[in-house]
């Protein structure tokens, strides 16, 4: 039960299910594919798509535990962390940013930064060597110490708020998606969001996880995210990693053409970090005849620019 007094998500509205639309794009219908938009950007204007479903369910734990702060991770351009301060001061919860590159610390903010921390979010720059240690008790209560916070108040969210509960919550998504496509694509930076898509779905849907960054680690956390959300595989899933464009946070000419062309087409803004590189995925495997004739596929919009 949540405690008196503890915030209430409802008061934010979010837009669920979120719309799903079907656009005409020849580059899908000369293949005989149909092509829809899940518009999970559309759920919250400050928490959108997949962060506001990763983010709800550890949100309603640190309620239910009593604890007032947050602490998550990220990069300097993190969307994770932008969302996680929002989420902050529309519930009145403390938050605390732990960003990789302490070298960032005597620079001026980025604008993602600077939205954190316009927000409230109080920024802890780490080295990188540190950074990856972040999940270690000891590196972990130093943190805490150094953003002044006693471990019983805070609520601690991985890097890319993937964990169990984001699974569980983005699992969802699939639910939402049952009956409506074959095949159903995201972007995967965590991979919090396919392991819990994945398991939404019905028996004979499945999903394409696009990757973000380089590396052979994305299989394995999505495996060990289902194990810790839902007892073990679930789902019919796939990773594609072609599609990275050199690995987070960098775009190609290419990529950026082919989100200016996109969004033209379709009126629809492309973030170019993660949808961009999905959609772009997507188009390619159609072209490549990945698809049969009659297939309908669901593309994930994740955020916006």
């Amino acid at each position: 039960m949540t405690p008196p007094g503890a915030p209430d998500l409802a008061a934010l509205r979010p837009r669920l299910p979120s719309p799903l639309t079907p656009v005409e794009d020849e580059r899908f219908a000369r293949h005989g594919v149909r092509l829809l938009l899940k518009r999970d950007d559309l759920i919250h204007p400050e928490l959108p798509g997949n962060k506001w479903r990763k983010l709800a369910p550890n949100l309603r734990a640190a309620a239910d535990a009593g604890r007032p702060a947050l602490l998550t991770f990220g990069g300097a351009y993190s969307n994770h962390l932008r969302a996680t301060a929002a989420a902050g001061r529309l519930l009145g919860l403390a938050t605390v940013g732990v960003v990789r590159g302490h070298e960032l610390a005597d620079r001026p903010l980025n604008p993602s930064l600077t939205r954190c921390a316009a927000d409230g979010m109080r920024l802890v720059f780490t080295d990188r060597a540190t950074y990856r240690r972040k999940t270690d008790p000891a590196v972990l209560g130093t943190l805490l110490a150094e953003a002044g916070l006693r471990p019983e108040d805070v609520h601690v969210v991985p890097e890319g708020g993937s964990n169990a509960l984001a699974a569980r919550g983005c699992a969802a998504l699939g639910e939402e998606l049952r009956g409506a496509a074959d095949v159903v694509a995201v972007a995967c930076g965590t991979g919090g969001t396919l392991a819990g898509l994945a398991a939404g779905l019905a028996p004979g849907q499945r999903a394409i996880g696009f990757p973000v960054v380089g590396g052979d680690f994305l299989e394995a956390a999505v495996r060990e995210l289902q194990r810790a959300a839902f007892g073990g595989p679930a789902g019919d899933w796939r990773l594609d990693g072609r599609f990275t464009s050199g690995g987070y946070a960098r775009t190609t000419p290419a990529l950026d053409a082919f989100a200016a062309d996109f969004g033209e087409r379709h009126g629809l803004p492309v973030e170019r970090l993660y949808v961009a590189k999905m959609l772009y995925g997507l188009t390619t495997l159609t072209g490549e005849g990945a698809f049969p004739e009659g297939t309908t596929v669901a593309a994930v919009i994740t955020g916006g620019p």
